[in-house]
């Protein structure tokens, strides 16, 4: 029987990749568990980003060479990418698509399903063959969090968007070597222009919100100041986010939510946050959830596994305080 092909999309906002996002390294863990993995980037991988690659069980790469007449600031643009989602699987003849479940790679990833006539699922915490083999068995959680399904893909391919921190990423037993393949890509004319493009820069030292292990949210019960949150984040190495309203407030740029940005994180930390359903929406798959709420009939403490009645504004500093010194004698 002939071994399943995964494909694996390493996604960069920049033209050359320097680096392998974590997000990336679980994929390539869970394409391993399901057949030949090879991996499709639009940008240069560097030597170092190779060497990643042949540790996660890759075998080839193939890297897209799109039209001198496309401008550079539309090779990120979702027709351009799901283009190349598309020639990538008919030229490995793939059996799986696993794309991040950024916003980027789930738009495009739909697009292109949409294309190779696919069935495709979003936000998939597990993936996995059938006992007989086929279809594909697809986990994920809906309904605010509060149901787990599983879904079979009946299509070839199948393509899936996969949350960050579903698995945890483990490199092959043998390394390997992959070559990276050109992957020559005809793109239609885009129907938008590309006027402006910018790559926003995220605070030093903290990973993206999508992307982290540990989350630190700050709500309405911050009255605004969101500097014990930062504080705490940084001493956890996390991750800030904030509710819809303190979004909306101007207080902080990054909301978690439904129609937010959604969590999964090892470690979710809650300070000043009520617990509105469209705030847990984005974050109930949360693993472990902390909350710090002066109100004890919070509705997020329903959810949480240790919670801290108290001002936020005098908890958060002592647990900082606590965590740096703790790590300062380690």
């Amino acid at each position: 029987m002939t071994r399943p092909t995964v494909l694996v999309l390493l996604d960069s906002p920049e033209s050359a990749v320097t680096e392998v996002r974590s997000p990336v390294l679980e994929l390539l863990t869970i394409a391993r568990s399901l057949g030949r993995v090879d991996v499709v980037t639009l940008g240069a991988p560097s030597v170092e980003v190779l060497a990643t690659l042949g540790a996660y069980g890759a075998q080839a790469v193939h890297q897209a060479t799109l039209p001198t007449t496309l401008p550079p600031q539309a090779h990120h643009v979702t027709a351009v990418l799901a283009s190349v989602l598309v020639a990538a699987v008919r030229r490995t003849d793939a059996d799986v698509l696993l794309v991040p479940s950024s916003f980027a790679g789930k738009e495009a990833a739909a697009v292109a399903a949409a294309r190779l006539g696919a069935g495709f699922v979003a936000d998939a915490s597990g993936v996995a063959w059938s006992e007989e083999g086929a279809p594909l068995r697809v986990a994920k959680r809906v309904f605010a969090g509060t149901w787990d399904t599983v879904s079979t893909v009946a299509t070839d391919p199948a393509v899936v968007s996969v949350r960050a921190n579903s698995v945890a990423a483990t490199p092959a037993d043998a390394p390997t070597h992959p070559e990276v393949e050109a992957l020559p890509v005809i793109v239609a004319a885009p129907a938008v222009t590309v006027v402006t493009r910018e790559v926003k820069q995220r605070t030093a030292g903290r990973p993206p919100l999508e992307e982290a292990a540990v989350v630190v949210a700050g709500g309405r019960g911050t009255g605004g100041d969101f500097g014990p949150v930062e504080d705490l984040a940084d001493a956890l190495g996390a991750a800030v986010g904030a509710t819809r309203d303190a979004a909306f407030e101007g207080w902080f740029d990054s909301y978690i939510g439904q129609t937010g940005v959604t969590v999964a994180p090892r470690v979710y930390i809650g300070a000043g946050v009520s617990g509105a359903p469209h705030h847990r929406g984005g974050m109930q798959a949360s693993q472990v959830v902390v909350a710090v709420n002066n109100d004890p009939e919070a509705p997020i403490f329903e959810i949480s596994d240790f919670a801290v009645v108290g001002d936020l504004a005098h908890v958060l500093p002592q647990a900082a305080a606590a965590i740096r010194a703790h790590k300062a004698q380690a």
